[in-house]
């Protein structure tokens, strides 16, 4: 790249996990926090630019042109789902049109880059970051990661002030959530099921930096909120706060803006542990077998196998 990529001095708050985990509870858990802005996720790796395309999506969003238009975060024209996808995404997150195009445009100036290089890319969200915690007035700003916390050592390095929040499903209500719920866009099969979970789930522990990883369970989190949620602000460092425990009572920008997010309607109820344990219905004896086969070791390391649950 041209320019210099300054240093990431945020203490951001990151935070990972597979796909039908709970990470949009966790984050808008957090987000109620007085002290924090958590939003949703960002695909920031994904476009293939997050510099001129990005800007021109905003455009053309800004102008309702039908090409970026769709349900969701989807656009009509394919060449358009990248860009439009990303910044809909940036209002999810509380970020309005005018507001991302104006940061890209600094940001693409300052680095002198279309921003497609990670490292750039990192910059730019960071900004975002912290347009909405010096918006709203507080400490310290977070997003999902989602699925990335599997190269939770390289987001280490480049925000070498953030923690990262890994929450973790047993990965058979995951696979039963993804085959039942989102067949659309979900796995297809017990081993794609599997075999996904353990890419997100067996590495990060091994690999994040000491004291700047914190693993939760799903499972520990509905059931037991308050000591759950004591763990997280006392592994970031902040005091407790109940607003927490009623997450479903605040305003999200997620809430305001969904653009279609398939975990928003259901984020939006209080806590409630209705969903563990549903693979005993929701998949065959046959299923669970072949998932326990695949991903046995990585069942009972979380604590899935050979005791209860919570």
């Amino acid at each position: 790249m041209d320019g210099t990529s300054p240093t990431l001095r945020s203490e951001a708050v990151l935070l990972g996990g597979e796909n039908r985990s709970g990470t949009t509870l966790l984050s808008v858990v957090l987000d109620a926090h007085p002290d924090l802005v958590v939003g949703p996720e960002l695909d920031f790796t994904e476009p293939p630019d997050l510099g001129p395309h990005v800007l021109q999506a905003c455009e053309l969003l800004a102008a309702r042109d039908p090409r970026v238009l769709g349900p969701g975060t989807d656009a009509a024209d394919p060449f358009w789902y990248d860009g439009a996808h990303f910044v809909k995404q940036c209002e999810r997150f509380g970020v309005s049109i005018g507001e991302l195009a104006t940061t890209v445009t600094v940001v693409t100036a300052e680095l002198r880059t279309n921003l497609s290089d990670l490292d750039d890319r990192c910059v730019l969200i960071d900004r975002l970051g912290n347009l909405r915690r010096n918006r709203l007035g507080v400490a310290r700003w977070g997003i999902k990661l989602q699925r990335r916390i599997r190269d939770v050592d390289g987001y280490a390095r480049r925000w070498p002030a953030a923690r990262f929040v890994h929450i973790v499903r047993d990965g058979r209500d995951l696979a039963a959530s993804h085959l039942r719920t989102v067949p659309s866009w979900g796995y297809k099969t017990i081993r794609q099921a599997a075999e996904g979970w353990l890419q997100v789930v067996s590495r990060p522990h091994l690999v994040a930096p000491h004291g700047r990883y914190l693993e939760i369970r799903y499972e520990d989190m509905v059931v037991n909120p308050r000591e759950t949620t004591e763990r997280i602000t006392d592994f970031l460092g902040i005091d407790w706060h109940d607003a927490m425990l009623r997450h479903a009572s605040y305003e999200h920008s997620l809430f305001a803006r969904p653009w279609g997010h398939p975990a928003a309607e259901a984020a939006a109820r209080p806590i409630a542990p209705d969903r563990i344990g549903r693979y005993r219905h929701d998949l065959t004896l046959a299923q669970v077998a072949e998932f326990e086969q695949i991903a046995g070791a990585e069942l009972e390391r979380l604590g899935y196998l050979g005791r209860p649950v919570s």
